[in-house]
């Protein structure tokens, strides 16, 4: 595995981000573009804790991808609070992702500013992402196929990408947009077709923005407990009709399988995985 550093940038026109970033489909840090947002100032643990503690929010452990019954599915629910309390005491697997958190808080809504860089923002569907210390996020592309700018708060995050042209040396289990291996710490003895990947790698700061187009997959390590938001953007129809297909044969094919097969299911989609990545060595 080859990585490169991710380039950070100030003051990029909307013109410059098109030419440069959206149409090449090259990722890019932006320091600024996020900075007259309410919620960089704002959104403190000890904010939304005293706002919106209340909350009851789903989390999710390690086992998330396993089969049987737990697949994808939350491993126990918490107060808001008393989850950023964990996450500020130090490492832990628990993690919450795609919250919509503009569903239970409409007032936060004022905290953000749909961004005039491009078009195509999905308004409806601002989800946030909270982790601990060391929580990681497999190995995946996002399911819609959006671009995503992603924006960190308060601490730092690792985010490692790789384009869709390295999709064959990334072990991607069928029917999903999945892959399981460990970018932090590659067996390539078990994926050694994943020697030959190539991507892209940087560490958000607080009031960062990444950029990750539309089909890059995506790892993202928690370097210290925090939390981010992620607009998305539609370019093309193209884009928007990809991610139903993927829909599609997530939630009927893959989780109706695993429903049915259980682990049986989980070791074929390995077993393919590993013959498609092997023919490439």
């Amino acid at each position: 595995m080859k990585l490169q550093p991710i380039e950070k940038r100030s003051g990029l026109t909307p013109e410059e981000f098109r030419e440069q970033y959206l149409l090449p489909g090259k990722p890019v840090v932006f320091k600024d573009l996020a900075a007259q947002w309410p919620a960089t100032q704002k959104w403190t643990f000890e904010y939304l804790k005293k706002h919106y503690g209340q909350l009851n929010v789903p989390l999710f452990g390690n086992d998330f991808h396993d089969a049987g019954k737990g697949y994808m599915a939350p491993k126990i629910h918490m107060p808001f609070g008393d989850y950023l309390e964990l996450i500020q005491a130090g490492p832990t697997e628990l993690r919450m992702f795609l919250f919509n958190i503009f569903q239970h808080a409409p007032d936060l809504v004022k905290d953000v500013q749909i961004p005039t860089i491009t078009d195509g923002f999905v308004k409806e569907y601002p989800f946030m992402f909270f982790g601990g210390q060391d929580a990681v996020v497999n190995l995946h592309y996002d399911i819609d196929c959006s671009s995503v700018f992603l924006t960190q708060f308060q601490t730092r995050k690792r985010v490692v990408l790789f384009a869709p042209d390295q999709s064959p040396y990334l072990y991607q289990h069928p029917f999903t947009v999945q892959s399981h291996v460990n970018v932090l710490q590659p067996d390539y003895e078990r994926y050694p077709a994943f020697r030959k990947a190539q991507g892209w790698d940087t560490t958000l700061e607080h009031g960062e923005t990444i950029f990750i187009p539309s089909t890059f997959w995506h790892f993202i390590h928690y370097v210290d407990g925090g939390f981010s938001i992620a607009l998305r953007s539609n370019d093309t129809m193209f884009t928007r009709l990809r991610g139903l297909w993927n829909i599609t044969r997530h939630f009927v094919i893959d989780k109706g399988m695993n429903k049915v097969l259980g682990p049986t299911w989980k070791h074929w989609k390995e077993e393919k995985a590993n013959e498609r990545a092997l023919a490439l060595i």
